[in-house]
Formats: structure tokens, sequence, C-alpha cells
């Protein structure tokens, strides 16, 4: 052990952050406070055991401290959630309230704005989401106003199925206390005093609209501002749906590969310029001035861009590698990641479960492993040959990163999402020249240019250029398999993936192999795990049944597109679901479906309410009878005693969501579990 641990002594320093993390993971996975605290002493005791059990040695050093690492991870979210306890709604009401605007952001598929406002008054949530309808948007509704608002609100959303997105998880941390829409809304005062943060969002929305207003509101423009601003909302769903299933999503979000470009630019046209004078450049070292202009660059960009998670990290790697620069080392190293992770992790560990945090760092970790690599190293350092042989062996590099990427990324999108796209990496090798090079420096002179007055040739060019983007993007997402869809897969499944991945990627050595065990194992998990037969919502308002084809049939065929994803993905299939009443073995009234279906060597009889009308007991009492599960959005008669599961309205409110498998036995996921006993967990 010890010779293994000396041989890898220079890896070593990049598990710490995989300790933090583990810490971290442990409290969102494990159920509640009796488990957190059992895994606090666990960790602890393991530190001190081996301190105990191996002093003096590299490893007993090591393993010491990754679990006083796991230890402050753990104590550390706790913290962090206990401090961000805030008063929040627990059930629906119409709100009138004074409140100051602290974002606005436009949602282009809701033809809405979407404000997050600080309500004033005792006992009322530290922050409310509000969507706004266009047409009732009043004028000066910018961050810092005062507005009086008439508002339908309603408690966060919890998850609605079991693996689906828990959108109660973030508001707790974001201190979001109720989300509604507006049925009335005025600006009472203008922004008065604007705090740094206030003018930064009202620059970030007037540079959006701006944008958009010279591009259009379709995807052209959507993209546009999200490149310079990080606004998303204004992207047609269609066209993100689309960038999602042929792997180009990433490009939307801002993170690294942004601000690489903007720093990127901004030293090199530095540089450059100040090169221009002889005198400058024989008494100054020009590439440290180059790198403070990039590294203020880099910092503005990321409080432009809103200073979300990724967007931070990117910054803080950026800082490091521009810190590298000036003092002539090496800077782009999976030191530099380790750094950033820890940063990140200790002033936002929430932001640990999230698909950006995850994807953002999955991919740079993977992108500097394979190009640390040796044998990756002599196949694509530059060299002198001719021309075609260069641009073979750069486009060989970019397809191998990408390759790598996609592999990193997959299990991730998997786990969240439900789907993957499998031709990322080769539009990949189109997309991000195309995007770093072309897209935004057009953006970048077009505003530049827009400040004379001459920016409309550049906004053209830019225009062509988002919308051949926008093709490749529908041609990848259309193309035949392009997409991979799974179930929702166990967390600790999940869990196994990313520590071979980790394993593999930090170690050195031939030991590194043997994370391929894990992966290998988390993988099969995820890929035996039995689709769901039948999933309910917390609701009970809506299912879907799984029918002997594979597709999956809806209760109520008018359901809107969120709940119609929402049950494709947990159910791993595509949203084009069937009329449960058109089904042969299904028969239905205004009021109640019934339907039959072969499981685990059995036959089930399936019986659920789909409409307000109201069913006379007896009726109903003998239907539950004759049913082995009974889903409904109301409660249920104590005469209503179906052969195995009675799902009515106080039994989901006890569990939430449902994911069943009709084997042999029978197998019940809920929200309940899956929440556990996490303070957003609805009481």
């Amino acid at each position: 052990m010890e010779a293994l641990f000396e041989a890898e002594r220079a890896q070593l320093p990049l598990w710490l952050p995989v300790g933090l993390l583990t810490g971290i993971a442990a409290w969102f996975f494990l159920p509640d406070e009796t488990a957190w605290t059992g895994f606090l002493f666990l960790a602890g005791a393991a530190a001190l055991g081996f301190v105990a059990l191996a002093p003096g040695t590299r490893w007993g050093r090591a393993f010491a401290l990754f679990g006083l690492a796991a230890a402050l991870g753990c104590g550390l979210i706790w913290w962090r959630a206990e401090q961000a306890a805030a008063p929040r709604f627990e059930r629906e009401q119409l709100l009138q309230v004074s409140a100051t605007v602290e974002s606005v952001q436009t949602l282009a598929a809701d033809e809405a704005v979407r404000l997050v406002v600080r309500p004033h008054g005792e006992n009322m949530p530290v922050r409310l989401r509000v969507n706004v309808e266009r047409e009732k948007m009043p004028e000066g509704l910018v961050a810092g106003a005062t507005i009086s608002l008439r508002a339908w609100i309603m408690p966060p959303a919890p998850m609605s199925v079991p693996g689906g997105y828990d959108f109660s998880r973030t508001a707790w941390f974001q201190q979001i206390g109720g989300t509604g829409r507006a049925l009335d809304i005025a600006v009472t005062a203008a922004p008065a005093g604007q705090s740094l943060s206030a003018r930064i969002a009202t620059w970030r929305q007037r540079l959006s609209a701006h944008i958009r207003t010279t591009l259009g509101d379709g995807a052209e423009g959507g993209i546009a501002a999200a490149l310079a601003t990080g606004d998303q909302f204004g992207i047609p769903e269609a066209d993100a749906e689309a960038m999602r299933r042929s792997g180009l999503a990433h490009l939307l979000s801002v993170s690294g590969l942004h601000l690489t470009a903007v720093v990127g630019a901004v030293m090199l046209l530095t540089l450059k310029l100040l090169a221009l004078s002889p005198l400058l450049a024989l008494r100054f070292r020009l590439i440290l001035i180059a790198a403070g202009a990039g590294a203020l660059a880099g910092v503005a960009y990321t409080l432009l861009t809103g200073a979300e998670v990724p967007t931070v990290r990117s910054c803080i790697a950026a800082l490091l590698v521009l810190l590298g620069i000036a003092l002539g080392r090496e800077a782009l190293t999976l030191r530099l990641v380790a750094v950033a992770a820890l940063v990140v992790l200790l002033l936002w560990p929430e932001s640990l479960p999230g698909a950006s945090f995850q994807m953002s760092f999955a991919a740079i970790v993977a992108i500097i492993a394979l190009h640390e690599n040796p044998r990756v190293q002599a196949w694509v350092s530059r060299r002198e040959e001719i021309w075609p042989m260069r641009l073979g062996r750069f486009l060989f590099g970019l397809v191998l990163t990408g390759l790598a990427v996609e592999i990193a990324l997959m299990p991730i999108a998997l786990f969240h999402f439900h789907k993957a796209g499998l031709y990322g990496a080769l539009a990949n090798v189109i997309a991000i020249p195309l995007t770093t090079f072309v897209i935004m420096p057009l953006e970048a002179l077009a505003l530049l240019f827009d400040t004379v007055g001459l920016g409309a040739p550049f906004w053209w060019l830019t225009g062509q250029a988002l919308a051949f983007l926008l093709r490749l993007a529908h041609a990848t997402a259309a193309a035949p398999g392009a997409v991979a869809l799974l179930p929702a897969m166990p967390a600790a499944a999940f869990g196994l993936m990313m520590a071979g991945g980790l394993w593999i990627c930090l170690w050195r050595t031939r030991w590194r192999l043997w994370g391929m065990l894990p992966v290998a194992a988390g993988a099969l998990w995820a890929l035996l795990t039995a689709a769901p037969d039948l999933i309910v919502t917390g609701d009970g308002r809506h299912l879907a049944l799984r029918t002997d084809d594979g597709r999956l049939a809806i209760l109520r065929s008018r359901a809107g597109d969120y709940v119609r994803d929402t049950l494709a993905e947990a159910g791993g299939a595509e949203p084009d679901f069937l009329d449960l009443e058109t089904l042969p073995e299904a028969s239905c009234s205004d009021a109640l479906c019934v339907a039959t279906l072969e499981r685990g060597g059995r036959r089930w009889r399936l019986l659920a309410t789909r409409s307000r009308h109201i069913v006379a007991w007896p009726e109903m009492i003998s239907a539950c009878a004759e049913a082995d599960i009974v889903v409904a959005d109301r409660n249920l008669p104590r005469g209503c005693s179906p052969r195995w599961l009675r799902a009515d309205r106080a039994f989901l409110r006890q569990t939430g969501g449902l994911s069943i498998v009709l084997g042999d036995p029978p197998a019940v996921a809920t929200v309940a579990a899956r929440v556990g006993g996490h303070p957003w967990a609805a009481r």
C-alpha cells in the first residue's frame, strides 16, 4: 500500500475535493438526521483509525484526510441547509403584496416574463417566483423596482415522480417560498440607489432585450442572448430540446468554453496591441499585463452572465490558469480543477446534486485526464509536418476529446434527464469551433459597432451562423438512434459510475484500471433496472401505463407538455403518448377509467379517476372491490378496498408520486423515500 501511494504521491491532493463531495453527496443520499449523524461519526472514526493504525505512512495520512474531508462536507451542507431555512407557503392562496424585484427573465416558450421578488411584510418568504404574461407587463419593470402584486401562489413544487426534477430542493437553498402567476401587477416606485447586483441584473435584462430585438424573438435571438448574458429563457422549447438531443446543450450554458473564448480573445488583443509599441515591448512583461486584462474580462463576463456556478467555477479556473501563465508554470492541470472544485464546494455545497455542476466538472476532468495521457500527447502534439497531416491530427484530437466528454457526460445526462445524445461527439466537432471562433467574435463585434450604429452587418452574419448551428442541432437530433432513453436509475448505480470514473481519471498508474469495475457494475445495474409499468404523479391526477409494446398511455389526454415530459422521462420513453381510453384493454367513462394488463405472471386490473365528476359511493366501492390498484385525485370512502394498492389523495400526500413495477413480487418506489427527511420535504 505504501509503495502504491508513493508512486501516486503527486495525485493524492486531487482526492481532497473528492472527499468533500463524498460527504456532501452522503448528506443528500442518506434519509434523515440519524443517518447523517452516523455518517459524521463514521467518517471521523475512520480518520482517527487510520492515524492510529498507520502512523507515519503516506497512505494512512491520505485516508485520514479523506475521512476528515468527508465529515467536513457532510457537516457543511447540513449547516448550509439549516442556514437556508426560511418561511414558505404550505398551501395555495391568493396573495396581495408589495415587493422589490430582484431579477427579470424572459420565457419565450410561455410568452411570459419570470420575476424573482422580495415581498415586504412580516412572516413572508424571503423570495417569491412569479410568472407574468407579457400583455400584463407594466412599464419600468426592472430589477430594483418596487411593485404591487396580486398573484395566485403555490408552494414550491416537489418532485412529481420518483427520479424527477425536485424544484423544492432548489427553492429551499435559494429561499424561494412560493411560486405562481401574477393576476395584476403595477410598478409603484422606480429603482432608487440600486446595489451593484441590481445594476448588473438591469444591464443583463437590457442587453438581452437589445439582442433579441435585433435578431428577433426566435431561437437565433435567444441563443445570442444566452451567449452574452447567460439568459436561456428566450430560447423556444423545440429548439432547446433539439440542442439537448444533439448533445449541444452545453453551448447554451455559459461555462468554460465561453469564458475561455472571452479571456483568450481579450488577452490576445491586449498583447498584440501593446506589442505595437517597441517601448512597451522592451520595458514591460506584456504577458502579465495581457493576463491582467484577461482576468478583468473574465470576472466582468462572469458577473454579467449572472455568476452561476458553472461560470464561477470556470472563472476561478481561468484566474488560476492566468496566474500559472504569469508565474511561468504549466497551468491547465487536474490540480487546477481540484482547487476550483474545492472553492465551489466550500462556498456552494448545495450545487453538487445539480446537473450543471456535475457536467461542467466531469467534462473538464475528462478532457485534462485524456490529454495528460502520454500516448494521447504523442498523437496530438504539434510537430513539423505537411498541413493535411496537421489538420488530420487536429481533427483526430477534437473527435477523441469529444468522445471522452460524451462518455463522461452520458451517465449524468441519463441520471438527470433520462436521455442522452449519441452523436454529440461528431456534432461538437463542428459546433464548438463554430461557436468559439465565429459566433461569439461576430456577436462581440456587433455589440461593439452598435455603439456607433454600424452593427447591422455583423448581426446579419451572427444570425446566419446561429441559423446554421440550429440546422445542425435539428439534423443531429432527428437522425435515427440519436437519443438513448433510460428510466430513472438508482442513485447508488449513478454513484458507482461516478466513483469509477474519478478513479480512472485521477490516478496515473495501472491500478486506475480497477475503476472499470464500479463503472461496469453501475452501468449494468442501471441497464437492468426495470422500466416502471405504472407512473403516478403526486397529486393523483395523472398517470402513465406502459403497454405491451413499450409505449406509454396517458390517463388524461389534455395533460400539458410539462406533465407529459415528466412522465416520459420517468418511464424512459418518448413523449408520444397513447390515450388510455383508446387501448383495447381499457374502458373509460367521463369519471373513471378501467384497464387490465398482464405483468409478472398475473392479470392486474387498474381503476383511476380522470375528472372532477362525482362518483356515487356505492358505485365507487363496488368498482374498488373489483380492482387491484386504485388511483384517485380525491379522498376515497373507507369502503374502497382494492386487492393490492389504494393510492388516493390521503395516501399520495404521504408518499408523493409513485413508480410501480408489476413484477413478481411487485415493487413501488415513492418520492417520499427519495426525499427522506430533508428539510424541503413536504410536510
